[in-house]
């Protein structure tokens, strides 16, 4: 009875955030005579997963017992027998409500939230909104994407894993849903090939995988059991680029191959970024099973629509946990943040049993930057964690400046001559040409002859952080020039900026403070010899040794809350109120993280055609 009691509050708590969401949102939209656009509709009809509830608890005698989720197959049976009569349900309330009208309807969802997605203009929706049928109809909206040591920190090895019976099996039989921007399938942390433990599949499972010529038959195994793709929204929209965001469920951007292999990748995997081995990666839970939801797209992130479409499949095909780093670009309008389609779909995943965990979001440190709103969603901020890979530089002057940087070192026990790019240009050069020969991105204006031999210094601007410049291109023209390191400090104007760590297939830094550029640059040009009467420069006196970045140092200085972890109070509605709620519920390391990266992700150009980066901030939380 009483679970009876808490399925009918949450339905109740589902349509009355729906009339309210009606009668909050139509009216902002413009009335253009050209105003076509996605909407999300929803009907006061529950969905199936609330009939199945509702119909189970009438016959059911024995008190209200918690389960991880319903695994009931016969229900999951009789719930795709009803899919086909809810689907015609939809096309004929929109036959009679838009007769003769042209829309395209995108989707229809059934499983959480009985509802479709369409494309109409503001007319079309303002009549959908005046049937007694619906209870809410909003306009789709953006979305965005928001290891090797980190088991040991969080102390795996010595507490849940062993609970569980060591990493062998731990998270063995649950399967994990991911809502994000697809999965390499070519990854090796997603092989089933455990020879001491096979995968069954779960039979409660009963989701599929996607066969397209970029995701080919075989991509899927008894580790990654499913993969479908969701982009009606953005294709409706005309803009969506099959040849960079891939009409299938493979990963062009590299995020959700990162997350599903930190919560789920295989252990003992070698983490080998240019030629050096940083470790053995494991996810979190090793022996899970892997299911993927692709709803975020490299070009141009990803819409509600989509996501919500994603979301009813992953419930109705069975899994255990949701993952979603992923958040709204904006508050949603209306009466709460937490009353908009994707949060509603949700709950009704958590009221059948699935756990949902959202990251916080990564708009931090400002308050009221959260973008995971509602109690039912368990979310999660990014804090850092004990290891550190720092790189130094020692100068001549015996002054050490730190860096970082995955960099081998310099020759041991010598000293280098340093010479500024500035320094360096050919006769046919001058900053008057080129403005941003500092950066060290054209190996043409550059003199080898004055560089061979020495450590390039080259300067990192805003440019770097816009991706207008890349280590990755500095490094090439400094092994072009004989070069035999690279010394990348900071502009003044990057200030407020996370620089990463980056790998580099030559000895070089990175120096991120800018009191300790300008010590670099004192000492340079302190030992810089003149000719008295022309003032051109004689000889180049400054040295340096580049200590290299490849080791890692740990400290007690962790855990801290990342600065761009986003922080709470939670805010109830888009006029920034503060809801009633804590958030984040907690924080877990989230910085800097080793976790599989697709190998074909241009997101990053340092770690492109890498199986591993390790990444700041992008969200990761397990």
């Amino acid at each position: 009875m009483v679970r009876v009691m808490l399925v009918r509050f949450g339905f109740l708590l589902l349509m009355i955030s729906f009339v309210f969401l009606s009668n909050n949102t139509l009216g902002q939209q413009q009335d253009d005579d050209d105003d076509s656009a996605v909407y999300i509709v929803t009907l006061k009809q529950p969905p199936i997963v609330h009939l199945f509830e509702e119909q189970e608890l009438k016959h059911k005698k024995s008190k209200f017992t918690p389960k991880l989720r319903p695994r009931n197959n016969s229900r999951k049976r009789h719930g795709k027998s009803k899919i086909p009569s809810v689907v015609q349900s939809h096309d004929s309330f929109l036959r009679k409500t838009l007769k003769g009208e042209k829309y395209i309807k995108l989707y229809s969802y059934h499983y959480l939230i009985n509802g479709f997605a369409l494309f109409i203009n503001s007319q079309q929706a303002e009549k959908l909104s005046m049937r007694k049928e619906v209870a809410n109809i909003v306009l789709d909206y953006s979305v965005r994407t928001a290891t090797t040591y980190t088991p040991q920190f969080m102390g795996l090895p010595q507490g849940a894993w062993v609970k569980e019976g060591g990493f062998e099996i731990a998270g063995e039989g649950v399967i994990i849903g991911f809502i994000d921007t697809g999965i390499d399938p070519n990854h090796p942390s997603f092989n089933d090939n455990d020879s001491k433990r096979s995968y069954p599949i779960p039979k409660h499972f009963s989701g599929v995988c996607e066969v397209t010529p970029d995701f080919p038959s075989g991509s899927c195994n008894k580790k990654l059991i499913g993969a479908r793709h969701f982009a009606q929204s953005a294709v409706t929209r005309g803009i969506f680029n099959s040849s960079e965001d891939y009409a299938s469920p493979f990963d062009g951007d590299g995020h959700g191959t990162h997350t599903a292999s930190v919560a789920a990748g295989n252990h003992g995997v070698p983490v080998i970024v240019s030629n050096h081995n940083f470790g053995y990666a494991s996810g979190i839970a090793p022996r899970a099973f892997i299911s993927v939801y692709k709803a975020l797209y490299k070009s141009f992130g990803g819409f509600a629509a989509d996501v919500v479409a994603a979301i009813d499949q992953a419930a109705q095909d069975g899994v255990d946990i949701l993952s979603l780093s992923i958040t709204p670009n904006r508050k949603p309008p209306g009466v709460a943040t937490f009353f908009n389609p994707i949060d509603m779909a949700l709950l009704s995943a958590v009221k059948a049993g699935i756990f949902v965990v959202q990251a916080a979001g990564n708009t931090g440190p400002a308050p009221k930057t959260m973008s995971s709103f509602s109690p039912w969603i368990f979310t999660v901020g990014a804090s850092s964690h004990d290891r550190v890979y720092s790189n130094s530089l020692t100068l001549g002057n015996n002054v050490t400046i730190p860096g970082m940087g995955f960099a081998i070192p310099t020759d041991s026990g010598k000293m280098y001559k340093m010479i500024s790019a500035f320094h360096a240009l050919n006769n046919s050069t001058s900053v008057d040409k080129d403005m941003y020969v500092g950066e060290c991105q054209d190996y043409e204006n550059f003199d080898q002859d004055r560089v061979s031999g020495k450590l390039l210094i080259c300067s990192y601007s805003a440019r770097f952080v816009l991706g207008l410049s890349t280590i990755k291109q500095a490094l090439d023209v400094a092994k072009n020039l004989s070069a035999t390191g690279v010394i990348f400090y900071i502009d003044p104007y990057v200030l407020g900026f996370e620089i990463n760590p980056t790998p580099m297939d030559m000895p070089g830094i990175i120096i991120p403070s800018v009191e300790d550029s300008k010590t670099l640059l004192k000492y340079y040009n302190s030992s810089i010899q003149r000719d008295v009467t022309t003032k051109e420069i004689v000889s180049f006196g400054a040295v340096a040794t580049i200590e290299g970045g490849l080791n890692a140092n740990f400290s007690n200085r962790a855990p801290k809350v990342m600065y761009y972890s986003a922080r709470g109070p939670d805010p109830e509605d888009n006029s920034f109120n503060d809801a009633d709620i804590l958030k984040p519920n907690l924080v877990a390391p989230g910085n800097s993280i080793w976790g599989a990266w697709s190998s074909v992700s241009t997101d990053s150009t340092e770690f492109e055609g890498k199986l591993y980066t390790s990444d700041q901030n992008r969200g990761f939380f397990y």
